[in-house]
């Protein structure tokens, strides 16, 4: 099986460098990738690239995932979150390739405190939102067999994410202020990765399993206890933490104004995914324990 992944140096990309090279000959490249184009700011240099290489599964790990700057970039956030996803998906097409491609909860509005399935109505509140809806979109309609995976608050040892900011800012502040109002479930780009390896074996056997899956860790949580747990851990690691337990203050989104709207609900039901292909999904702290193991144990 030929494996051609794109987006390799983003959280989920390294990952799959890792989880998907078992499963056949892997081709990994990036924006910045010599040898092949892989800028998807260039979506047609893309499709040349699927025609040379001719792979039989196409992995989409790429995206413009930078929230608050899509606003002000929607021309762009389409280019890279619509209207490539739509060369890929039409290229998978014509090749008889699966896609697989990376969604998210930003797809919703975000309201209630039901966890959404897979055909709740969408409804996003961003243009990073609705640009990754559109991509959506287009790998459906295209026909190609496909894995889409939304997913939510995704992290990883490598690289920057919310856990590092959280024990950064508790070393050097005396009190944090941190949102209490939106609810998720922290998912780790290695679980990520781990779930579409898998996936992939299944679903490469049962043509039926093309659709749309969500993808997180088990449980809930929001971005204090987060923030909690995060600096707890570090505590009793006896790594340096100035804030006091007390002194991590819950407050309303609203504390925190951003050009970009976050839904507020960003519970995600996964029961689909489970049924599907036989997983039992581990909680959330114990992603994030082994994260922060991972980063910052001496």
């Amino acid at each position: 099986m030929k494996i051609l992944l794109l987006g390799k140096g983003g959280q989920v990309g390294w990952e799959l460098q890792r989880s998907l090279a078992p499963l056949g000959e892997l081709t990994a490249l990036d924006f910045d990738s010599t040898d092949h184009h892989a800028d998807f700011t260039r979506p047609a240099s893309l499709a040349q690239t699927i025609r040379t290489i001719r792979p039989d599964v196409i992995v989409n790990a790429a995206a413009h995932t930078a929230v608050d700057k899509a606003e002000a970039e929607p021309a762009l956030a389409a280019t890279i979150n619509a209207e490539a996803p739509r060369v890929l998906a039409a290229e998978a097409a014509a090749l008889g390739a699966w896609l697989v491609h990376y969604s998210t909860d930003y797809v919703f509005d975000g309201s209630g405190t039901d966890a959404r399935d897979e055909s709740a109505p969408t409804g996003p509140l961003s243009v990073y939102g609705r640009t990754k809806l559109e991509g959506e979109e287009h790998i459906r309609a295209s026909g190609c067999r496909h894995l889409i995976l939304r997913t939510s608050w995704v992290y990883a040892a490598r690289g920057g994410n919310f856990a590092r900011t959280m024990l950064k800012l508790a070393a050097e502040r005396d009190e944090l202020k941190v949102i209490d109002d939106q609810i998720g479930a922290p998912t780790g780009a290695d679980l990520l990765a781990d779930i579409t390896a898998h996936l992939l074996r299944t679903a490469q056997a049962d043509e039926r399993l093309s659709g749309t899956y969500h993808a997180v860790a088990a449980g809930e949580t929001n971005w204090h206890r987060y923030a909690t747990f995060v600096i707890d851990w570090a505590r009793a690691q006896g790594l340096p933490v100035k804030v006091a337990r007390d002194a991590v203050h819950a407050v309303p989104t609203s504390a925190f104004p951003a050009p970009a709207r976050r839904p507020l609900n960003s519970r995600l039901a996964t029961g689909k995914l489970r049924a599907a292909f036989g997983l039992t999904l581990p909680p959330w702290e114990q992603g994030v324990q082994r994260m922060l193991t991972e980063a910052f144990s001496r």
